[in-house]
Formats: structure tokens, C-alpha cells, sequence
């Protein structure tokens, strides 16, 4: 076992020469703290900063955020994952104007009772913005001390998170902020999944996986499960108003609330018609072909273009007058069909 204060050491020294200049570094605002944590979720730094960015200057306050629909919220977000993360957190903001007055509570069982906060966050952000001695368990984390303690942990194990929580607990010094956001800056930058600069770390005297040659064993690996592929029809109609019909997905599952072209496991024409209660004519099969790639899943999406013989029905369609939040992908096909049609 190592030195406790000397390693704490070494590591906020090193930290305050070598930490990365991000934005919400250059705040003690809880609220964008906080923000930049919900987006920092399995994404990575670089593609969060424009986001960061240009959130806080649309929503720069509790008030304007919790005010706002989350209609217009959703197109600050799109890009950056699960949907359920914004909505949650529109949720708890919410809930802190009301109940807080705008203010994040300080209190960290309060904290932790808000949508969306879980063990992670609620250290983070209190012992960031804060200062509270908490402990802000991430896959960085886990991985720096499964090489420091030569623990066979894998990162997303819930027994190797709890043994790296009690160990940080043990650890952490009164600059838990800083103290925190050193141990994830060493983990994304030095002592990283491939490659680990070795050299280069402030605590390598006290890594037992380094003294012992056993760098490249820890942590375990977790066996990859093979991604579910599913296979859609994604038709891209227009109007005899020369407008392109969309649909709202349902409020559960995958991409919930969010809009996108009539979309369909199996490609059948009379389906579709059916499904929009308009006839129509498919005159330019399988364009194109797009992957949705998620987490657990991929979709394959084959596009169609077609027109509506008919006009007698009402459909949510795509205008300017309305900023329907569509996915990625949909972005991707209502883009393609505009270069073909321009």
C-alpha cells in the first residue's frame, strides 16, 4: 500500500501543470458543472465542447432552461446520445426552480434525489462545485486504480466501481474538486485503456501493476456481446404541397418523442399506404442505405423516395416554422434528399 498524502500529492501537482483547458473548468457555477458531466456521458471531451458551448449560451441560466420546452431544448442535445439524459436532466431543473428557488442544492442527499443523478454525478458535481469529500467514480477512475492495486476489476462492474469508491473515499484530500478531476484527467490522458504513457505518470511509484510488468492486464476486459442488427424501410414522401411528410416516434424506447420519416421493418407499399392514408408512389427504390448505430444495437435504414397521388389527409410535415427534434440519421436522409431534389 502507498503513501495516502504523498500520492494526493503528486497527483494535484501534477494535475495543476497538466490539465486540459475546457471550458467549464473556468467556472464554479453548479449548473454548468453539472451540465457538463450529463454531456461528458460516454462521449467524448472534444465533441462536447461546441455543445457545452452553445447550450449555455442559449440556456445560460436555471430559469431560462427550466422555462424553456423541451422541444426547444432537444436540438442542443441531438448528437450526443440517449435522449432520456436531457430529458432528465430538463426535468431536475425544472424541479430546482421550483423546489430551490434556482439554486442547486448543496446538500448532497437532495442533490442526489434529482432525476437523473446518480452516484457519479452527485460526486461530481458536489465536491467540484462544492468542494464536499466525495468520490466521483468513472471508467477512468476505475481503470487507474485496477492497475494501481493490480485489482481484476472490469471497468463497468458495479464490485469494481465499489471498491474504487471506498478506496478514493480513503484517498481524497480536502481539494476533492481538484483532487477528482485529476484522477479522470490521469485516466483519459496518461493512464489510458491502450498505450498507457507510463512514463510519463506522477503516481507510478505507487502502481503495482507498473512495478510489476502488469500494466497491460488491468483492467479485465469485458467480453464484447454481439450488437443486435435490425433492418427498416425508411420512405421519404412528398406532398402535392411539395412537402415531406414526417411522424412523431412513441414516448417510449429508442429515440422517444423525437420525428423521422415513415419508417417500417419491412418494405411494402401497400403498408405504407395504409399507414399515412394517402396512396402513393414509390418512384426511386432503395436510394441509399444508412446505419443508426447505438450502444446495443445498430439499424439499418434503406431509403425510398416517393410522391402522394392523393391529399386527403393531415400530416405533420417539415417547415421552417417548427424545429422538429429529428435523429442524426433522419438529419442525414432529409439532407441527402435535398441534394438530389436541388
Amino acid at each position: 500500500m502507498y503513501n495516502e498524502s504523498q500520492f494526493a500529492n503528486n497527483l494535484l501537482n501534477w494535475y495543476e501543470v497538466n490539465k486540459r483547458d475546457l471550458p467549464w473548468r473556468h467556472t464554479s457555477n453548479p449548473y454548468y458543472i453539472w451540465l457538463s458531466e450529463m454531456m461528458l456521458q460516454q462521449t467524448q471531451v472534444s465533441t462536447v465542447i461546441p455543445y457545452y458551448n452553445a447550450f449555455i449560451h442559449k440556456f445560460p441560466t436555471i430559469e431560462t432552461l427550466a422555462n424553456a420546452p423541451i422541444e426547444e431544448v432537444y436540438p442542443y442535445f441531438e448528437g450526443l446520445g440517449y435522449y432520456r439524459r436531457i430529458e432528465h436532466f430538463h426535468d431536475a431543473i425544472k424541479e430546482v426552480q421550483s423546489v430551490y428557488g434556482g439554486e442547486v442544492p448543496h446538500n448532497a442527499k437532495q442533490f442526489r434525489q434529482l432525476k437523473g443523478v446518480g452516484d457519479y454525478t452527485e460526486g461530481a458535481v458536489m465536491s467540484i462545485a462544492f468542494n464536499q469529500l466525495l468520490p466521483a467514480v468513472d471508467g477512468n477512475v476505475v481503470r487507474v486504480f485496477s492497475r494501481l492495486d493490480c485489482k481484476p476489476y472490469e471497468v463497468v462492474s458495479s464490485k469494481g466501481k465499489k471498491y474504487i469508491k471506498d478506496r478514493v473515499e480513503m484517498l481524497i484530500p480536502l481539494e476533492a474538486g481538484d483532487f477528482n478531476q485529476a484522477l479522470m484527467e490521469l485516466g483519459a490522458t496518461v493512464c489510458t485503456p491502450k498505450s498507457p504513457k507510463c512514463e510519463q505518470c506522477p503516481v507510478r511509484q505507487h502502481c503495482e501493476a507498473y512495478e510489476t510488468y502488469r500494466v497491460d492486464e488491468f483492467p479485465v476486459k469485458k467480453k464484447k456481446t454481439k450488437k443486435q442488427h435490425e433492418y427498416y424501410d425508411v420512405f421519404v414522401i412528398k406532398t402535392k404541397q411539395d412537402e415531406l411528410i414526417i411522424e412523431q416516434r412513441p414516448k417510449t424506447g429508442l429515440l422517444r418523442n423525437m420525428y423521422q420519416f415513415p419508417m417500417f421493418d419491412h418494405y411494402d407499399e401497400e403498408h405504407v399506404e395504409q399507414h399515412i392514408n394517402e396512396r402513393i408512389h414509390i418512384y426511386n427504390k432503395a436510394v441509399h442505405e444508412i446505419e443508426h448505430i447505438f450502444t446495443h444495437k445498430v439499424w439499418h435504414l434503406t431509403v425510398h423516395y416517393g410522391i402522394c397521388l392523393t391529399d386527403d389527409s393531415k400530416h405533420i410535415v417539415l417547415d421552417e416554422k417548427h424545429n422538429y427534434p429529428m435523429s442524426v440519421s433522419m438529419k442525414k436522409i432529409k439532407e441527402a434528399f435535398e441534394q438530389n431534389n436541388s
